[in-house]
């Protein structure tokens, strides 16, 4: 039975189809889509280091009698070979198991040369125990052994690598908490946190963990989220606001409603979306795997060639057979096995801590390669919510007049109203209600208030109603020209001053369009707005391409467009009203979706509202990709001047012969050494 880390459920694993396996460990995705593995990576860890424990000191008795002076008795040879024989069988297992599953796929991998190399000296050695008279070479009890116990010692580093790198999505499993504190039938019972259901109300004492995604109902604090959302700064909740599960309450008492439990809370999506990333394989790797594919056939013939081509020039079957070990072993591909693996799983943890959730590894090395960036206006540049930019051309005082433009908007429900009953709130005492509205469609508001009327509205209402602009309509018009929208405000049928309404840039983007720039990006702004809007806006941010205005279901044309003048696009929306446009770039970025990034169209996905993200979501793919392709190179490089090495062809000119043994040291060298370039990655900052 394994237990799925994400949504609970308990899965038989006689029943579960294996999606991947990696260093011996089952991995799979249940019914909710969740990502299990059967056996845990500590286990597994714990595994390998009673392996290589064991390995070892079975391999330390084994070169004490082999190499000890003195040390020969007569049963020496039958304790070699019953010693070795565990370390081959035991300890070399995973490599016999790896190989055999190659041959069932019908290929090859490092594991067949593993198994090649060491069963050939083992088996040799073992032969020459019980035919000493015909096997008159010696025994290489030693070689298979120490090479066995070298490859484990290389995969142990490994393993500890890896557990470093994935440290990112264990705090992500770690930050759940285990019980929540929930209110029901007027009681307050602490109850397992996966008895919560979509409608309980929780309360979230200062500093606790907030048990589930919810909406606040009661309170007001200040909540860390910087582990899910990278957002270092506590984020201010208060009634109505959006609270994330797990996230932590910093300061006073909250009360939250549930509105997602399990697997649909952010938390569970972000450890899906992670899990899923490290297990997927960028096409570079692909072409790793094909290399690999012929590269193991390769060797093995070229071990059987070195050898043959020695006993040719008069070299003994014994020395032969050492330089097809050393062929097979040092050209084992652990190094280009790793490789890709390694430098995704630090991108995407490294991203994940940022709030940058990477969806697949394609999307990873599409983003390295991208050469314009289509943005997206409303709600992804600019704050997506119309706000009150000044107030111009008042004929009385300001806060008077504050105060007839808010009793007159309370009838309104317009988004152009609140945001005027917004910017009034904050500046003067709370208003009192009109005696009577009227809301003219498409035009304005019209209040009844003690012995007057208030008008709130555009130029038609006022022509409407007689009320006269005077030189004020060429002011009103120049804002206009700006991309403003601009509300008159009359009393009594007397122009009293007008409010320029805008949606507003983000405070970050002008920083972000001009960091992708400077990088030698191509950035264009797409709009449904009209054309004068959308050229203001763009202006202000340094945008010299815009399209507007575009229709929502043409915005993927336009994307077409630009790839087919050869241009490698990411398109940048809110991951809703874009998907046609994310999904037909060639890297998708949905930001500050963070509410439901499992449905995300996006190949990226930015858990916070902030387009600086893209700069560094596109630098991480960069560096990744950039890192995944120096392992690569040294793994490669390695292979290819290790195996002349290995084969002999300096031992005629300087009598050096590369022993099977150190072969094995200097291949499980080669594997921590990528390792270690990956991990470099950790020390990579985002926001240099």
């Amino acid at each position: 039975m394994a237990t799925d880390p994400v949504c609970g459920m308990n899965v038989d694993e006689g029943t579960a189809t294996i999606t991947k396996v990696i260093s011996d460990t089952k991995y799979y995705f249940c019914s909710s889509n969740c990502l299990v593995t059967f056996e845990a990576p500590e286990k597994e860890f714990e595994n390998l280091k009673l392996t290589l424990i064991i390995s070892a000191v079975m391999t330390a008795v084994i070169l004490a009698l082999a190499f000890i002076p003195h040390a020969h008795f007569l049963y020496e040879h039958y304790l070699l070979l019953a010693l070795a024989t565990a370390v081959q069988f035991y300890g070399g297992w995973r490599y016999y198991r790896g190989a055999w599953d190659a041959v069932k796929a019908k290929t090859a991998n490092m594991d067949t040369l593993v198994a090649i190399g060491t069963t050939t000296a083992w088996g040799y050695s073992a032969a020459a125990v019980f035919f000493p008279a015909v096997l008159t070479g010696g025994m290489y009890f030693d070689t298979s052994s120490a090479i066995i116990t070298l490859i484990l010692l290389g995969k142990f580093f490994e393993e500890i690598a890896k557990g470093r790198a994935s440290q990112a999505l264990k705090k992500l499993l770690d930050l759940k908490p285990k019980t929540a504190l929930v209110t029901r039938d007027d009681q307050d019972l602490e109850i397992p946190l996966s008895e919560i259901k979509v409608g309980d109300v929780c309360i979230v004492k200062p500093g606790e963990k907030i048990p589930t995604d919810g909406i606040v109902i009661s309170g007001h604090s200040a909540v860390d989220e910087s582990l899910v959302t990278g957002e270092s700064l506590p984020a201010s909740k208060s009634i109505g606001d959006k609270v994330i599960g797990s996230t932590i309450n910093k300061s006073g008492l909250l009360k939250i409603k549930a509105t997602k439990v399990g697997e649909d809370t952010i938390l569970s999506q972000i450890i899906k979306l992670v899990s899923k990333a490290q297990l997927s394989k960028v096409p570079i790797q692909k072409l790793a795997d094909q290399v690999s594919a012929y590269f193991v056939p390769v060797v093995i013939t070229i071990a059987i060639l070195a050898g043959a081509l020695w006993i040719y020039f008069g070299q003994s079957y014994i020395f032969a057979m050492t330089i097809a070990i050393a062929v097979l072993i040092i050209a084992c591909p652990c190094a280009l096995g790793l490789a890709t693996p390694t430098a995704l799983l630090l991108g995407t943890s490294k991203g994940a801590e940022n709030g940058i959730l990477i969806r697949n590894g394609e999307a990873l090395e599409r983003s390295s390669k991208v050469d314009t960036v289509v943005f997206d206006k409303t709600g992804t540049l600019t704050e997506g919510k119309p706000k009150v930019t000044g107030l111009h051309f008042l004929q009385i005082e300001k806060p008077l007049f504050l105060k007839y433009a808010a009793i007159a908007e309370k009838g309104s429900e317009h988004p152009l109203a609140m945001a005027i009953i917004d910017y009034a709130n904050i500046r003067i005492e709370k208003t009192k209600d009109a005696a009577a509205y009227e809301t003219i469609p498409g035009k304005g508001i019209k209040a009844k208030y003690l012995n007057g009327t208030i008008l709130v509205g555009n130029r038609a209402l006022m022509n409407d109603e007689n009320v006269m602009l005077g030189d004020h309509s060429i002011g009103i018009h120049n804002l206009e020209l700006k991309g403003e929208t601009i509300i008159i405000v009359a009393y009594n049928k007397k122009f009293i001053g007008a409010i320029s309404i805008a949606d507003v840039v983000k405070h970050s983007a002008k920083k972000a369009i001009r960091a992708l720039l400077d990088s030698g990006l191509t950035v264009y702004m797409i709009s449904g707005d009209n054309e004068r809007v959308a050229s203001h806006i763009a202006g202000q941010l340094g945008i010299t391409n815009v399209f507007a205005p575009v229709l929502p279901q043409d915005k993927e044309k336009k994307v077409a467009q630009l790839q087919r003048e050869g241009k490698i696009v990411a398109a940048v929306g809110d991951g809703i009203n874009d998907a046609p446009m994310l999904a037909k770039a060639d890297v998708g970025i949905a930001l500050g979706s963070g509410t439901d990034v499992a449905k995300e169209t996006g190949g990226i996905v930015l858990l916070k509202n902030d387009p600086m993200d893209v700069v560094k979501s596109l630098r991480l793919g960069k560096y990744s990709i950039g890192k995944i392709k120096q392992n690569l190179f040294w793994a490669f490089a390695y292979n290819v001047a290790a195996i002349p090495i290995a084969a002999g062809i300096l031992y005629p000119f300087f009598g050096f012969l590369l022993s099977p043994a150190i072969a094995a040291f200097a291949m499980a060298f080669s594997s921590v050494t990528v390792v270690g370039n990956s991990l470099l990655m950790k020390r990579f900052e985002l926001n240099s």
